[in-house]
């Protein structure tokens, strides 16, 4: 057992991780100030996660003792962990991690800061974190998470030691299906694909029927955006889908978020908690209040996702490519996509969501952007 465990799929950036745990004795040989990167599903907030667990470890991260338990539960006293909800990192909170970052360790050998979405810093926020991994306290490690190092200021990128983290590829994920699972080997398979690498997405259309039927509902779309009335209603129809999907997923995982703070408390429903940690108990509530509403972007963007894959497929037809398909499920109606489009009109279509996915992290206008794509659609294919 070890915690790294979790991390599928990358062996370099374990690699790198591993060997700056080995060496930590040596404290000038340790970086302060951390970029983990990686496109979503990677894994980079769970790698971070694991190393921030394995820095605490008596023995480099065993997965078992204490240290690692609460480490990677997010309840160790010397880790911690901002997972914001909004779109953008508050100065307030920033000031906040500052501040801990600023006292001595109480247990552990470091104090750990752990910013799972850090390239949602901005202006006054990021200067902010600038000054911090410029000098950081000597017991201060920082863990900085985005999908690029672009998307971080030059400043603060230049001044972390950046470790990147790649797609997982399917059969890395397919086994962690089944291992830890239960998942056949075909269903494993085919979910493993259909995620494209990304292990959360993978193992709720493994396990969940619905989140199955969602995703083949997205990519029935273009069917559905014939005209501009059936444009126009295809959008709401995948705004609809999308947002069914992120609720279910957060539900889930807030359940379970739930359970176990209730279990911490020693308690086993919110009326038998202390008058003392109420108020907790509603901040905690609270947050899964602006994580759905996160969610619901990002689930939106992970339906568009799943659009590009179509069109992926298509241009592997017409272009009669011996590669796999992504929905190798959907192989008719793949075939009969490419049949009535050309590869110009379907890379036009790439194009045209690689735009709306690029507007909706704008925070451009939802139901426009949708139908504006939706018509595209129809249009070209």
């Amino acid at each position: 057992m070890s915690v790294w465990d979790a991390v599928v799929g990358q062996e370099r950036a374990v690699g790198v991780l591993r060997r700056a745990v080995e060496r930590q004795a040596e404290r000038s040989a340790l970086a302060h100030a951390w970029l983990l990167t990686g496109p979503p599903g990677s894994g980079r907030s769970v790698a971070a996660r694991a190393f921030a667990a394995a820095l605490q470890c008596p023995t480099g991260g065993c997965g078992a003792c204490p240290d690692c338990r609460e480490a990677l539960a997010g309840s160790h006293p010397d880790v911690t962990v901002l997972a914001t909800e909004e779109m953008q990192v508050r100065k307030e909170v920033v000031v906040d991690l500052v501040r801990r970052a600023s006292v001595a360790p109480t247990r552990g050998r470091w104090v750990v800061v752990v910013v799972e979405d850090a390239d949602r810093l901005r202006d006054v926020a990021a200067n902010m974190l600038l000054k911090e991994v410029e000098e950081p306290p000597p017991h201060t490690v920082w863990l900085l998470c985005a999908p690029s190092p672009e998307d971080l200021l030059p400043t603060i990128r230049s001044r972390c030691r950046v470790v990147t983290l790649g797609v997982p590829r399917a059969d890395a994920v397919a086994r962690v299906l089944q291992q830890r699972h239960g998942v056949s080997p075909a269903e494993a398979a085919w979910a493993a694909a259909a995620s494209q690498g990304h292990i959360g997405v993978a193992r709720r259309l493994a396990v969940d029927p619905d989140a199955r039927r969602r995703r083949r509902e997205v990519l029935q779309t273009p069917g559905r955006a014939v005209g501009v009335p059936g444009a126009v209603q295809a959008a709401q129809e995948l705004r609809d889908i999308a947002t069914e999907e992120s609720v279910a997923a957060v539900e889930a995982a807030q359940h379970e978020q739930d359970a176990e703070w209730l279990r911490m408390m020693g308690v086993s429903t919110p009326e038998e908690l202390p008058r003392q940690v109420r108020t907790q108990w509603r901040e905690l509530q609270e947050s899964h209040k602006r994580q759905a509403r996160r969610s619901a972007t990002d689930g939106l963007d992970r339906a568009l996702l799943d659009l590009l894959s179509l069109y992926r497929d298509v241009l592997v037809v017409q272009a009669g490519a011996s590669v796999p398909l992504v929905n190798g499920d959907m192989r008719a109606d793949v075939e009969a996509l490419a049949r009535r489009s050309s590869p110009a009109a379907v890379l036009r279509v790439c194009d045209t969501i690689t735009t709306t996915r690029r507007r909706l992290a704008q925070n451009a206008a939802l139901p426009l952007a949708l139908e504006g794509m939706t018509v595209r659609l129809g249009e070209h294919t």
